[in-house]
């Protein structure tokens, strides 16, 4: 009998000597070729060396992201369904508040903030306002008469922007789009004049001169995109506001595999080689322990519903 039970106390610990023992299904709640996906690829292909097995990523786009998370969260905790969450994750916490399949405070877990992403603030090149200075004073003069766009209800870009006019005092109307693309597109078109995004999206049409840059949410120039000025520099308030890329498990996942994809979340990130790649999409590299990861987290999820509550956003119906 005590054979017996030593070998039943013994199995799961045994277990998690051998884990990973097999492929390693990775769920991004989002479509192929954006930032959560190009970070999810990048990392975890550098993390299944050292942990001998293959990560297969999962796309599973869908409900602002709610679909991807909902089978995560209802997963087997043992370390073989990971996802990646961004900030529209924190948002949808309040957003969907009492309506989500899930209990995001329970049922999935913070392993490891990858990066963090700040954003940019774009204009179409015909609005009179060269820096956001001029912007602030150009609407405070036309209230109501400039759009901005974002990906949508509840994303980063849409919720900063609002963050933005709260804190400046301006009102700017919201047109939310179906991602990104269609709100460069309107950008571009100057259906709307103002868009906050990621740099490696808007960038290349700055550059190109279809749209001009006016500030980074940031409180230090980011490489990749050295001539924009911070918001401070720009003669706006000194916010800093970003997307960012972070790696969650199933609620109930055992502390020592969670904390075993932490380490190798770090490790790989600290790659000199992940950090250049991170760079050029202008990703700033964390990689921090789970209780660090829930601190980021937490805060991120405040501060989103203060603004959310203050400028009275509701989900997409």
């Amino acid at each position: 009998m005590k054979k017996l039970l030593a070998v039943l106390l013994l199995a799961p610990l045994t277990a998690f000597a051998q884990y990973p023992n097999k492929p390693i299904r990775w769920i991004v709640p989002y479509t192929g070729g954006g930032i959560t996906d190009v970070v999810t690829r990048i990392v975890t292909q550098k993390m299944s060396g050292p942990l001998g097995q293959s990560i297969v990523v999962d796309n599973r786009p869908g409900a602002n992201s709610i679909l991807g998370s909902d089978l995560a969260a209802k997963a087997a905790p043992d370390g073989y369904t990971m996802v990646t969450v961004i900030a529209g994750y924190a948002a949808n916490v309040t957003l969907y508040q009492g309506k989500l399949p899930f209990d995001p405070k329970k049922d999935l877990v913070p392993v490891s903030l990858a990066g963090i992403a700040p954003l940019i603030m774009t204009a179409t090149p015909s609005l009179p306002a060269k820096d956001v200075n001029e912007l602030i004073a150009y609407a405070k003069a036309n209230p109501g008469k400039l759009n901005f766009g974002s990906s949508g209800i509840g994303a980063a870009a849409h919720l900063t922007t609002e963050l933005f006019k709260q804190t400046v005092g301006v009102d700017m109307v919201h047109v939310p789009f179906k991602g990104t693309a269609p709100a460069l597109q309107a950008l571009m078109a100057n259906d709307i004049q103002v868009l906050v995004d990621v740099p490696s999206t808007l960038m290349p049409h700055v550059h190109g001169g279809k749209i001009k840059a006016l500030a980074m949410f940031s409180k230090e120039r980011i490489q990749g995109a050295t001539e924009v000025p911070t918001m401070a520099e720009a003669g706006g308030p000194a916010l800093e506001s970003s997307t960012w890329v972070l790696f969650m498990a199933p609620g109930g996942t055992p502390k020592a595999i969670v904390d075993r994809l932490a380490a190798e979340t770090a490790k790989a990130i600290n790659e000199s080689d992940i950090k250049d790649r991170f760079s050029q999409i202008g990703i700033v590299p964390v990689g921090n322990n789970p209780a660090q990861a829930q601190q980021f987290l937490d805060a991120e999820v405040a501060k989103w519903a203060k603004v959310i509550n203050i400028a009275g956003v509701k989900a997409e119906q």
